[in-house]
């Protein structure tokens, strides 16, 4: 059909080329048959008649051929109605597919909508299915936990699985009863029962490892570190029954806080007895003799100790740095080795042991029973209390019999320092700990003092054997060496010296200030009382300079100021025999020059020459004099 329209169309097209180009031939030949006629002068009239008969004729011709055609032409009518047919079919058929067409496009809508819809189904499907499945997973309890639970040792890996996932369980079913789901009924009673089962089992073994603590010779942070891998076994008795996992907490408290006791008690008794025999008394003062007469064997006359353990620091300021954290002391392995220790060593490792263990202790019990802040002070103070009274107690007894103050502010420093590293490890449950402990401490020294500066304000300087002479006096070296390790041992803790010890210092200072005024005193030449003085002043400043490396010591200072003072009125003493008029006019005229009286020098005219006479007569000769005295 397509063929055939495109057949016609172009026979149609042909036609009427045909007859438009007739038309313009035509009209050629007319333009051209009238100019002709024009040209040729021919009667018009005459000319349309002829004209006229010829188109009759071609009229009665094409007539004619019309008739003789008119099978031809039927035919083309025939055909020609045949094509309108064919293209009424055509025309038809292009509808059908036209309307076709927009069907399609409504299917594919319908069918884009329908696909969308589909695809929007299966996704909640899938979503249904995976919450379905998750939640049929979390309900159903598979033979394999039955099994573990049932039958599995605590201690093993699988059992600690299974627990985790019984627990997960657990936290599912109460939160589908809040949404009252019906699958919980089917599956309440199994869990249920394995929740009891697993709880009869953790609570037998933790007990069982808690006890164990107990057993002699034993490490009891061996099992705490069973404990600690196991530390989930704790949290399931705390979600599902707070009264087990109270028992299970009480016992270990219990348990712990016996060994601890027993362990302090017995190390704390068993080290002070490894103390040194010569320690020192209450004779043992900075204002003592320094030597004892041979009265007899019933004299009654104390015999002190050495100085050098008693005045002076040597070593022992080692344990502020590099002995802060060594090893504790072994009683029996030091027994057998016959090794006696000084106060403060005794002290060190026993403060450090407490610290240690405090240290393990808070940490463990924080972590294994989930406890923090005031919650693990209080738990670990119901651990530690019974030991820290017991070597609060036995600390205080030997503290009480210590009559070393060094020893005692070696000890105050110690617990500055352990304190210190308390905080740095973030254990804050021991500051009432060392409060208390520092201030028995500071009691004591407080008292000590005291006494050493009672018995230097006793010193009777008229008794003394051998006289005071011009040398350093052993008081005064004892004073010198205890100052010393009393500020050797602030700095190595603090910049700056505390308050309570800057007290007890300058009142010592006075103290032996005025003893030395008395000592000086004793000697007949004025001269010597002041050598004397110097000399005492430049062996304290000597030992101070060797040790206090601190640039704001106040009792440095004021040495050197005092000595100072006294060093110039040394020279002025001894220049004064030989230049005294010459002192005298500097003493008179250097106050009139300082403020600007200058027209009253004029009246010493007549004195400065006298003065310069005699000074040049006599210089050389009173130097020579003034060198034989000194030397």
């Amino acid at each position: 059909m397509s063929a055939l329209h495109r057949s016609i169309s172009a026979e149609l097209k042909s036609i009427d080329r045909d007859i438009s180009d007739e038309n313009d031939v035509c009209a050629e030949i007319d333009d051209e048959i009238v100019r002709e006629a024009l040209e040729s002068g021919m009667d018009l009239r005459e000319y349309s008649s002829k004209l006229e008969e010829q188109l009759k004729s071609a009229h009665r011709l094409a007539v004619h051929d019309c008739i003789e055609q008119a099978d031809k032409l039927a035919d083309l009518h025939i055909e020609l109605t045949a094509c309108d047919d064919a293209f009424a079919r055509l025309e038809e058929m292009l509808m059908s597919f036209q309307s076709e067409l927009g069907t399609i496009s409504s299917d594919m809508k319908r069918l884009q909508q329908q696909s969308v819809e589909i695809n929007q189904q299966l996704n909640n499907r899938q979503k249904v299915r995976g919450e379905l499945s998750q939640f049929v997973d979390d309900m159903v309890v598979p033979q394999t936990m039955i099994d573990v639970i049932m039958d599995r040792e605590v201690g093993e890996r699988e059992f600690l699985e299974q627990l985790h996932e019984l627990q997960h369980k657990l936290q599912f079913l109460k939160a589908q009863e809040f949404k009252e789901a019906k699958a919980v009924a089917d599956v309440q009673d199994v869990i249920e029962n394995l929740k009891y089962k697993a709880m009869a089992k953790v609570r037998e073994w933790l007990l069982l490892k808690i006890s164990s603590f107990k057993k002699p010779l034993t490490n009891y942070q061996i099992p705490q570190g069973a404990l600690l891998k196991n530390r989930f076994f704790y949290e399931f008795l705390l979600a599902n029954d707070r009264q087990v996992a109270r028992e299970v907490r009480d016992e270990y408290v219990d348990t712990i806080s016996k060994i601890f006791f027993t362990y302090f008690k017995t190390y704390a008794s068993r080290l002070f007895r490894l103390q040194l025999s010569d320690a020192a008394t209450k004779d043992d003062l900075l204002g003592a003799e320094d030597t004892v007469k041979a009265t007899g064997f019933f004299s009654s006359k104390p015999q002190v100790r050495n100085r050098a353990t008693v005045f002076s620091l040597g070593t022992r300021e080692s344990l502020l740095s590099f002995d802060l954290l060594s090893p504790l002391i072994v009683p029996h392995a030091a027994q057998q080795a016959n090794e006696r220790f000084q106060f403060e060593s005794l002290f060190r490792s026993v403060q450090y042991a407490l610290v240690d263990h405090s240290s393990h202790e808070f940490l463990f019990i924080s972590d294994f029973f989930m406890v923090s802040g005031q919650a693990a002070i209080e738990l670990f103070s119901q651990i530690m209390m019974r030991s820290i009274t017991c070597l609060l107690k036995s600390c205080e007894e030997r503290i009480l019999a210590n009559y070393d103050a060094i020893s005692l502010y070696l000890c105050i420093c110690l617990c500055a320092k352990y304190s210190e590293l308390m905080v740095e490890r973030g254990i804050p449950a021991m500051d009432g700990y060392w409060d208390t402990l520092t201030r028995m401490l500071w009691h004591r020294f407080d008292a000590i003092m005291q006494l050493h500066n009672e018995s230097v304000r006793g010193v009777d300087v008229k008794k003394m054997i051998p006289p005071p002479d011009t040398r350093p006096h052993y008081i005064i070296r004892r004073y010198a060496e205890f100052t010393c390790a009393l500020l050797v041992c602030s700095q190595m803790i603090r910049k700056q010296v505390e308050s309570k010890l800057q007290r007890h210092l300058s009142r010592q200072q006075s103290e032996v200030e005025q003893l030395l005024n008395r000592l000086s005193a004793q000697l007949p030449n004025p001269t010597d009382r002041l050598v004397c003085i110097i000399n005492n002043y430049d062996l304290i400043l000597n030992i101070l300079e060797e040790r206090v490396t601190s640039c704001e010591s106040k009792e440095k200072s004021s040495f050197w100021e005092l000595q100072q003072t006294r060093v110039s009125d040394y020279v002025e003493a001894m220049l004064r025999p030989h230049f005294g008029e010459l002192i005298a006019f500097v003493n008179e005229c250097e106050p009139l020059i300082e403020q600007g009286h200058t027209q009253l020098l004029i009246r010493y005219s007549e004195k400065v020459t006298a003065i310069v006479r005699s000074f040049s007569a006599n210089w050389k000769k009173s130097i020579d004099a003034i060198n034989k005295e000194i030397l």
